[in-house]
């Protein structure tokens, strides 16, 4: 059995940053592994622990900075991993249709029994991407899975969602198929030692757009930034200093001014 995981690196923005074009400065931007992909990658380990002659293949898209972050996936039990990164994917910023082709594609190549992604990215908050994937290559899916068991022969998955409303859903879902994975499923392990230097020698596949027979169109999007700035202030808020006291006495002075304590 194969099972692939799709990873994110995702950007963090300092306190105190500066905008610069159409983006936030490089140096104000720490990286690091989606948040809601480490429980994918830590739902896919444990299958592999479970059962005899399970893969583990992870697939990424980024520049080769995200390496760094495949390599935490590597650590953590990972067997080897994909990333997808050309010229023409960067200069395009992929929207999430062109990530569905892109995945499409490293489905059609690595030919998983299951897909397992994150509900959504931290930077983005779109939660469309493995939805997309399971319409894109015809799989079952089931989205927001905060439960997952399988059959001893893995050909079904039993899985829990929680969905809008408190509505809770048990379901079996036969493979192959996509399951995007909820934080809470598991308790992602921590990157040991001997991971960290065992990733440094497992394999990271780099896939242009001629390796997985697409072209520009594949990743062209009717989407483009213009613009992004810092939305203005209109709050209204005061801001008292000193010492405890002093602030305590400043904010009783308020309130009796606006009539909400009496003298």
């Amino acid at each position: 059995m194969k099972i692939l995981v799709t990873v994110k690196e995702v950007a963090e923005a300092a306190d105190d940053f500066e905008i610069e074009g159409t983006d936030i400065g490089e140096r104000f931007l720490d990286y690091d592994l989606n948040e809601w992909d480490d429980y994918a990658v830590e739902a896919g380990v444990q299958l592999s622990e479970a059962y005899d002659d399970v893969e583990v293949v992870s697939a990424t898209i980024g520049p080769e900075r995200s390496e760094e972050t495949i390599r935490m996936a590597l650590a953590k039990g990972v067997d080897r991993a994909v990333r997808v990164w050309d010229d023409e994917i960067e200069s395009a910023e992929p929207d999430v249709a062109a990530k569905t082709r892109l995945f499409a594609a490293v489905v059609a190549e690595e030919e998983p029994d299951l897909v397992l992604t994150g509900v959504q990215a931290a930077d983005d908050g779109f939660g469309a991407t493995g939805v997309s994937l399971a319409d894109e290559i015809g799989f079952d899916w089931a989205a927001v899975v905060n439960s997952l068991d399988t059959d001893d022969d893995l050909s079904t998955a039993h899985v829990h969602r929680e969905l809008e409303g408190g509505v809770e859903e048990l379901t079996d879902v036969d493979l192959p198929a996509v399951l995007t994975i909820q934080t809470g499923v598991n308790e992602p392990r921590y990157a040991s030692l001997r991971g960290i230097r065992q990733a440094q020698s497992k394999e990271i596949a780099e896939y242009g757009l001629d390796d997985l027979g697409l072209d520009a169109d594949a990743v062209a999007s009717p989407i483009a930034r213009t613009e992004m700035y810092e939305p203005e202030t209109e709050s209204d808020a005061t801001y008292f200093d000193g010492s405890a006291d002093e602030q305590a006495a400043q904010l009783a002075d308020v309130l009796r001014t606006e009539g909400v304590v009496s003298e």
